[in-house]
């Protein structure tokens, strides 16, 4: 009998996933999905809500699907936020060592991270909400630290990390929207970080790769290296502006130019050779924001694991190549890496940000992922950046 279940909620602004699952209370038990709900996604642009009503409505019927083929009522959820206000910032802070013996606590560690959060508070928009903080670098008296700090003694320690942002208002309404399809937002965690944990290996995330989200409005970068999130960036471009290149070059209705490029439909009368350079083009726009953004970070051909993409559009027939093509690395589809070995044939890679939810959730020990969300609560900082310390 299943007694640890997690819910995990996408809202995309092409479909709207739940997704549950659990395990039983014996250690060596696999995780079960039970359920899940896929409906179509009204109400959103770019990753944020326009017509709330619209919204409530999509989540209520996904979340009614995923009961009825569960068996269970859900009342408590882990939500996963993306959409072009997510942004990924570097900062840096520090911190007096204040014992006589001049070792390093875990309060001086919590006390650097605090101080990186507000000196990055300072030039943030007020309109901006931290969701979590990363510490991706560490130094004791100006030198570099390879390790874990608490225990180390020095005057002076700093620390250099990543925090992701999201605008209030906009993560407001997207929690008051579950709350009144009736689930309680357990946790929120940027939907990057959740695809990442089911999507990526370890080995991937330490030599150095980027996991690319290709959705229907919004283009999803997260850049990993020493197995640490160094880079958070979302772009408004997507599958979407490929469908309506298709729909205007081959003077078609968008439903049917959608259904070209996902090839759903075969055997149509139209030039292959016109409609695959239609839909090179647009790839071609994605994958040169995707090498500007690396040249920005110093990364651009410098990721041995290379590219991994997820998302509705990377179900393109030519995408693997243009991506090789275009950025000069490795390049493949995302797989969901089901923890211990279980598999379902009806999931794949667009359930990752979903499944990486429950996962996380359901994890006894999330440190095995790198990473853990930062609670709303802020009652464990200090047990959230300690996944990230080696």
């Amino acid at each position: 009998m299943t007694k640890n279940i997690r819910v995990g909620i996408d809202i995309g602004t092409y479909q709207v996933k739940v997704m549950m699952a659990g395990r039983s209370e014996k250690k060596d038990e696999l995780l079960s999905i039970l359920g899940t709900g896929l409906v179509g996604s009204y109400g959103l642009r770019y990753g944020y809500i326009v017509n709330k009503g619209d919204v409530v409505r999509a989540i209520k019927k996904a979340i009614g699907q995923a009961e009825k083929s569960s068996g269970n009522k859900i009342r408590k959820a882990y939500l996963g936020i993306s959409g072009i206000t997510l942004e990924g910032t570097q900062s840096t802070g520090n911190a007096v060592i204040s014992r006589a013996d001049m070792e390093i606590t875990d309060l001086d560690v919590k006390k650097a991270i605090e101080d990186s959060e507000q000196n990055l508070l300072k030039k943030l928009s007020p309109n901006r909400k931290i969701i979590h903080t990363i510490p991706i670098e560490w130094k004791i008296d100006k030198k570099l630290l390879y390790g874990r700090p608490s225990g180390i003694t020095g005057e002076k320690l700093e620390v250099k990390t990543l925090s992701i942002t999201y605008m209030d208002q906009h993560l407001n309404d997207l929690i008051q929207a579950i709350e009144e399809a009736g689930v309680e937002v357990e946790d929120v965690v940027a939907s990057p970080i959740a695809a990442s944990l089911v999507t990526l290996t370890r080995t991937q995330k330490i030599a150095g790769s980027v996991l690319a989200n290709i959705g229907a409005e919004t283009l999803s970068l997260i850049v990993f290296e020493n197995n640490l999130p160094i880079s958070l960036k979302v772009f408004a471009i997507g599958g979407n502006d490929i469908t309506n290149d298709i729909a205007l070059r081959l003077k078609i209705p968008i439903e049917e130019a959608e259904q070209i490029k996902t090839g759903q439909l075969t055997g149509t009368h139209y030039p292959p050779k016109e409609l695959e350079q239609t839909i090179s083009a647009r790839l071609l726009d994605i994958f040169e924001l995707i090498e500007d953004h690396l040249k920005k970070i110093g990364k651009n051909g410098l990721l041995p694991a290379g590219i991994i993409m997820t998302g509705g559009t990377s179900s393109i027939r030519t995408i693997e190549k243009s991506a090789k093509d275009s950025l000069k690395l490795p390049s493949k589809i995302a797989e969901i890496s089901f923890r211990k070995g279980n598999k379902n044939n009806f999931i794949d890679s667009s359930w990752a940000v979903a499944y990486g939810l429950c996962v996380l959730g359901l994890s006894e020990e999330p440190e095995s992922f790198g990473i853990k969300m930062a609670r709303r609560t802020g009652s464990s900082l200090l047990n959230w950046i300690k996944q990230f310390l080696p």
